[in-house]
């Protein structure tokens, strides 16, 4: 039986073998009681990450699939995942159904939806641990790129407020079938020590979308959709004062935060 790649879902099937490999294994290796054993797979698609996860006695695996045509697929290619299977979509997913407690990800993440399972991910952080996946490289630059880039942007705050990012490793087109018109690259989430932002996380959020829906202008212009005139009125003796001249590009998440802090007593 073969699948079809269907644009509609952004498939790219990865064929190369080497490269499976090395995505299973940058998945960390577990061991002892304490250990998150429960990991799920975004998209197996044709199975090629799938049957090196299977043979992991480290990684208890579930999978979800949105294509019913991969679904048939998988269950006849590979028995072990019988019963492990979901067909479904996974930023429809409820994940407290599929696993009680923490759990990992692992998938190569269909490129046109990317964003929106970040955001999945980070609202479900407490229980995310670790996440490998292979994204658009771009998108994966944009991640893990630090504070003063171009491509610096909204994910690249948010992501990296809870989560450690490494930049593992490029793959080009010829990896897939079809190939994809650009590069991708596999990256590693994993949770930090972060507890809380010490600011209110809504705020937090809109703070951070609204300085880069305008990145070209200084937050002090940037940030009036959000505060008013009244913030930028008071800023030039606030404990941010400094940051307000510059674009957001240039700040850091401890910057958003204090930045976060400082806005609040001013929404209108």
């Amino acid at each position: 039986m073969e699948v079809r790649a269907k644009k509609a879902l952004g498939q790219h099937f990865l064929t190369d073998q080497g490269i499976a490999g090395r995505i299973v294994s940058a998945l960390s290796a577990v061991s002892g009681p304490d250990s998150v054993r429960d990991t799920l797979e975004i998209g197996p698609g044709t199975g090629v990450l799938t049957q090196y996860l299977l043979e992991r006695a480290d990684i208890d695996l579930k999978a979800v699939e949105l294509d019913g045509e991969s679904v048939v697929y998988l269950l006849s290619r590979f028995p072990g995942i019988q019963g492990r299977l979901l067909q479904a979509d996974y930023l429809r997913l409820d994940m407290h159904r599929v696993f009680p407690g923490k759990y990992r990800i692992i998938g190569n993440f269909p490129y046109n939806i990317s964003s929106q399972i970040f955001f999945k991910i980070l609202d479900d952080r407490e229980r995310v641990p670790e996440v490998v996946c292979m994204i658009q490289k771009e998108v994966a630059e944009r991640i893990a790129e630090k504070p003063g880039s171009k491509t610096y942007g909204i994910l690249s705050v948010l992501l990296q407020a809870w989560y450690d990012i490494e930049y593992c490793f490029t793959v080009g087109p010829g990896a897939f079938a079809p190939p994809p018109k650009v590069h991708s690259a596999v990256i590693r989430l994993t949770r930090n020590g972060r507890t809380g932002l010490g600011c209110d996380e809504k705020l937090f959020k809109q703070v951070v979308k609204t300085a880069f829906n305008q990145r070209r202008k200084t937050l002090r212009n940037a940030l009036k959709p959000l505060t008013g005139s009244s913030f930028a009125d008071a800023c030039d003796s606030s404990p941010v004062a400094a940051l307000m001249d510059l674009r957001a590009e240039r700040l850091g998440v401890e910057d958003f935060v204090a930045l976060t802090c400082a806005i609040a007593p001013h929404i209108r």
